[in-house]
């Protein structure tokens, strides 16, 4: 007959609290991140050293319970196939962790969940507050505000609204379109996100502005809008391509349509970037996978994540937030672009 086995004994605030040598009160304070309470540095440092080391995890359900609050936020996010949102949950989690809560994402691809479902979820208390990624309509934004869920915008505004984190999608564009004429192109085209989506709206504005500051003219002929697919991409650069006089050089506003932009150029017997070069915003690690190896302007995906949830979770509800996030954003030149052809 087998030996009897036992779980090991569940850790208790008062075992974390006899350990560190401090009422266990002041141990409570510091799992829920208090700023009310006033010890010193060495204390609140020996506190936390023990719960790590002992593994203390505080009962959830007790916890809610105590403070009328969930310990978690939702994401709503368009699809989970877009790599750009990896990044953002990466950076919204971590800020999470780091205040003791969880996060909760969905998306309204896939299964096609609707923002009002979602809200009623989270308005039977489900979660404390939520970031909206999804693509927003006027509609959505009245049940955002009618919601009892405090709610953020994340790297999209809409008309009449004043609660957004964003990007600073005019200054990739620039480093985007610099990098470009740095290398000798003047005939620089922009393939641009959806006519209806903010993201490209701000890069399209960008490309004006930076061609315009390098005291290029801009052929409107040469802005082709897409979505932020392959396939997106792939159609635009073919129809870019179709031109008497095509480009040297293309700026996409998107990873996922700069790859369909390669598959278009090369299958119109174009060499990348001996032909013609391509940049595209945002970075992440099939970039440099891709032939040529993709150039492009790495913009703080997960800075935005991580700024959008704290603020959310410091700003009272009724408050306005309008962020821009800058830092870092850089060009990370790889083998798709290069000076022009003679």
């Amino acid at each position: 007959m087998p030996g009897n086995t036992s779980r090991p004994a569940k850790v208790t605030l008062n075992d974390v609290a006899t350990l560190a040598g401090v009422d266990r009160s002041v141990v409570s304070r510091v799992v829920n991140g208090d700023p009310k309470l006033s010890v010193r540095p060495e204390t609140r440092r020996r506190v936390q050293e023990t719960i790590d080391k002992l593994g203390y995890r505080p009962n959830a359900a007790a916890r809610s319970l105590r403070t009328a609050r969930a310990y978690m936020y939702g994401l709503f996010i368009p699809d989970f196939a877009n790599p750009v949102y990896a990044e953002i949950i990466k950076g919204a989690e971590r800020a999470a962790g780091q205040l003791g809560y969880g996060l909760m994402t969905a998306s309204s691809g896939g299964v096609r969940i609707r923002l009002a479902h979602y809200l009623d979820l989270l308005g039977q208390g489900r979660a404390d507050g939520l970031l909206f990624a999804g693509e927003e309509s006027g509609h959505e934004l009245e049940q955002l505000r009618s919601s009892k869920v405090p709610w953020v915008l994340v790297n999209r505004r809409s008309p009449g609204s004043h609660r957004y984190v964003i990007l600073d999608d005019e200054r990739g564009s620039l480093l985007a379109v610099d990098h470009l004429v740095s290398l000798g192109h003047r005939r620089i085209a922009h393939i641009a996100g959806p006519e209806s989506a903010d993201t490209a709206r701000r890069r399209r504005a960008g490309y004006l502005s930076a061609m315009q500051g390098a005291g290029l003219s801009v052929d409107l002929r040469h802005i082709a809008h897409a979505d932020y697919t392959p396939a997106g991409g792939a159609a635009a650069m073919e129809h870019l391509l179709s031109m008497p006089e095509p480009p040297t050089a293309v700026f996409v506003a998107n990873v996922a349509s700069a790859v369909g932009v390669l598959h278009a150029a090369h299958a119109g017997g174009l060499s990348v970037p001996r032909d013609l070069s391509v940049i595209a915003v945002h970075d992440m690690p099939l970039a440099g996978h891709l032939v040529p190896a993709l150039t492009t302007v790495r913009m703080p995906l997960e800075e935005l994540g991580r700024r959008a949830l704290e603020l959310l979770a410091s700003r009272p509800p009724e408050e306005d937030i309008t962020e821009v996030v800058t830092d870092p954003a850089e060009v990370v030149v790889r083998e798709s672009t290069a000076p022009p052809p003679a």
